[in-house]
């Protein structure tokens, strides 16, 4: 049966401890035998070696006459001189052996003493380690002190903790979102349901507004689905850049939102700058476009004109949509690009009929995540009562010898202004 040892031996303090004193004693064991050999050699140390004298006296005349039968031991100096250096090597080897001894349960205890301490800051790391939860990232280790490694651990271990508690923050908020986002469609589908379509003597028109609702509410929902897997596929590390014409994608996005566009009676013009080219995913890019369009044909005023728009300036390719709408308010141009941003209710001026509240969604956020995994940035130039253009920046590919990429995209709008705006 094997017996379990104690949990305190199996920490790295009782290694380090242990560590310390072996490697002391060794040192130590080492600088003495060194001492001791090198002693032994020089000194030639060798036990006594007596011999036996006949002991003398001196007679009334003055000469010496041996006593017989009595002798007496002796030495001769040199030997004396080797027995004394060899009893102090024993000494020395003795006290050396004890205090050794001494020093193995005193580096015992200086050994745990310090490890320690120089574990502590490991001890408080592993403390908010463990307090911290799915739920809660808020504590932070907060380690004082020298910036040394354990230091530099701990601020590490913190950032990682602000990274994780953002990321977590912004997931929490996002399913919030879409969870009260598919709520509302959800309780129209039900409420149609239970109260039209459910019942067998609903008169034909009313069944028919019924399904047209829910039809709505359920392109609504795929929408939203859509954009949900859109930010999650953009997120991940699986697409594979290559180089993208962004005047062709524009030009495949334009064909198909051109019948959404009749049926509202507006006019879409094309101005797509053939050459244009950014590294990229081009679904990617071409989903950025279709969110823009769709924006754009939803808000934009019946029977006005909507732009789509390619070009290149200071070595930075933009895809551009401008439409007629409502146009958003200044305090709003930053935010609008947020998920699930809603505008509030702005009134434009009468000559424009409102379209009231603007679309909560991720549609524009990933507008923006697309630009910016792309090296790139999305603007908007906008209006009350005029209209909005939404400009993707990208870092262009097709650049000339003469052309050379400024640090960040041009600020106006590459559309210029538009007749009867204040700009």
């Amino acid at each position: 049966m094997k017996i379990p040892r104690p949990a305190w031996t199996q920490t790295i303090r009782f290694r380090l401890t242990l560590t310390y004193s072996a490697v002391l004693i060794a040192l130590s064991a080492l600088l003495l035998g060194g001492v001791y050999l090198t002693l032994s050699r020089i000194l030639d140390p060798k036990p006594l070696d007596q011999i036996q004298v006949n002991k003398v006296y001196k007679d009334a005349e003055g000469n010496l006459k041996l006593k017989q039968g009595q002798v007496i031991q002796a030495a001769e100096i040199s030997s004396v001189e080797s027995a004394v250096n060899y009893q102090t090597l024993q000494t020395l080897r003795n006290y050396s052996a004890a205090g050794m001894g001494v020093l193995f349960l005193v580096s015992l205890g200086t050994g745990w003493w310090l490890s320690g301490r120089a574990l502590r800051p490991v001890r408080r790391i592993t403390t908010t380690a463990q307090e911290i939860s799915a739920t809660d990232l808020s504590r932070r280790i907060a380690l004082g002190g020298p910036h040394d490694e354990l230091r530099n651990l701990s601020d590490t271990v913190d950032d990682m903790l602000g990274r994780l508690e953002s990321a977590f923050v912004a997931q929490r908020q996002l399913v919030d979102d879409a969870s009260h986002e598919l709520r509302n469609p959800l309780a129209v589908i039900q409420a149609n349901v239970d109260a039209v379509l459910a019942h067998d003597d609903t008169p034909p028109e009313d069944r028919a507004q019924a399904t047209a609702i829910v039809s709505r509410a359920i392109q609504r929902m795929t929408r939203l689905v859509e954009d949900l897997l859109a930010s999650a596929r953009r997120s991940s590390p699986a697409f594979v850049d290559a180089d993208v014409d962004l005047a062709a994608i524009a030009g495949e996005a334009a064909e198909e939102y051109e019948l959404l566009a009749a049926d509202r009676e507006l006019h879409v013009v094309r101005r797509l700058s053939p050459g244009p080219t950014a590294a990229g995913d081009a679904s990617a890019l071409r989903r950025a476009v279709d969110n823009l369009l769709s924006n754009a044909v939803r808000l934009a005023r019946g029977g006005s004109e909507l732009v789509l728009a390619v070009g290149s300036r200071n070595g930075w390719a933009w895809i551009a949509v401008r439409d007629e709408g409502p146009g958003i308010a200044a305090d709003d141009a930053d935010r609008v690009f947020d998920r699930f941003f809603r505008g509030g209710q702005r009134q434009p001026p009468a000559t424009i009929p409102s379209t009231g509240q603007r679309r909560a969604g991720l549609g524009l956020a990933i507008v923006r995540q697309i630009a910016e995994s792309h090296g790139g940035t999305v603007a908007l130039h906008s209006e009350l009562g005029i209209g909005s253009t939404f400009i993707i920046w990208l870092p262009e590919r097709s650049l000339t010898n003469s052309t050379r990429r400024t640090p960040a995209p041009p600020d106006e709008d590459p559309l210029g202004p538009r007749p009867g705006s204040g700009q």
